[in-house]
């Protein structure tokens, strides 16, 4: 594989740190955002010609355009850009603040798309490119207490899926990885320094802290194994929109898939009854 210019938010600690480090393993030059890039000193000092640590968060507009143009004066080009800056916050939707919620959702999609809106003339101007978006299992269920966090991944889906149709004839291929449980300190910050949770949705959201509390370090995926398949995946001439990652990241999947086929069966005589007729809307299946 040739040399590619990568650029990667969220580079400092985490999956990002593992995909920074195994792009430049690779030999790939990489353009390293993070809000603290003195984190990337240690791979700045083993890698100097392959290496550019940008200040960036993902969430300033004028500073995701002055880290682009940052890349393309090194580089001149970006072959390959992985949306990877996020973090989670689990609490009821009724005890999340609202600025928080808002945050959230401006790092994990508005973020994914800032950047990408950035990039994507550069990469259309050379009729190549691969966005790899860094999403999640829960961009395709939904888990109580994630409600900011898995709207933006659930968006972060459909903005894939629709970027990858618009761009497949210019050469620009994306995806969206969505990953399991990995074995970062995402769980750790996800818990936080939260409110207890109201007794009122201890059913509900306590049930899924509970199981965030013991698994934390203990998730199914290594994150360096993840950033292999990225590694790969960059160099894929046909990839798929959409990746899941991880044994429990399929069997949530697969498992809440067949609910839902379910759910539309049930329902199907309601689902097809909304054309034009003079029969009655039928009834409604019994609880």
């Amino acid at each position: 594989m040739s040399t590619q210019i990568w650029f990667i938010t969220g580079s400092a600690n985490g999956l990002g740190r593992d995909i920074t480090e195994a792009a430049l393993a690779a030999g790939h030059k990489v353009v390293a955002a993070a809000r603290t890039p003195a984190q990337l000193d240690d791979l700045l000092r083993a890698h100097p010609e392959q290496l550019l640590p940008v200040q960036l968060d993902v969430t300033e507009r004028p500073a995701v355009a002055r880290a682009v143009r940052q890349a393309i004066a090194a580089f001149g080009r970006i072959d390959v850009l992985v949306n990877n800056a996020g973090y989670g916050q689990m609490l009821p939707f009724e005890q999340m603040d609202e600025a928080d919620f808002r945050a959230q959702i401006d790092t994990n999609f508005y973020g994914v798309v800032d950047v990408t809106r950035a990039v994507l003339p550069f990469m259309r101007e050379r009729r190549s490119g691969h966005i790899i978006n860094v999403s999640s299992v829960g961009g395709r269920i939904g888990v109580p207490g994630m409600s900011a966090y898995q709207s933006a991944k659930w968006a972060v889906g459909g903005f894939t899926e629709v970027l990858a149709m618009e761009t497949a004839p210019l050469g620009i291929k994306v995806t969206a990885i969505e990953p399991g449980g990995m074995r970062t300190n995402w769980a750790q910050r996800a818990r936080g320094n939260a409110p207890e949770v109201m007794a009122d949705y201890e059913e509900s959201v306590g049930h899924w802290m509970k199981q965030l509390v013991q698994i934390a370090g203990a998730e199914h995926s290594d994150p360096a194994r993840v950033a292999q398949v990225v590694l790969k995946l960059a160099g894929h001439a046909a990839p798929p929109m959409h990746l899941m990652l991880g044994e429990d990241a399929l069997h949530y999947f697969n498992m809440v898939e067949e609910q839902r086929v379910a759910t539309a069966e049930r329902w199907k005589h309601v689902t097809t009854a909304t054309g034009y007729s003079e029969q009655p809307v039928p009834e409604l299946p019994a609880q």
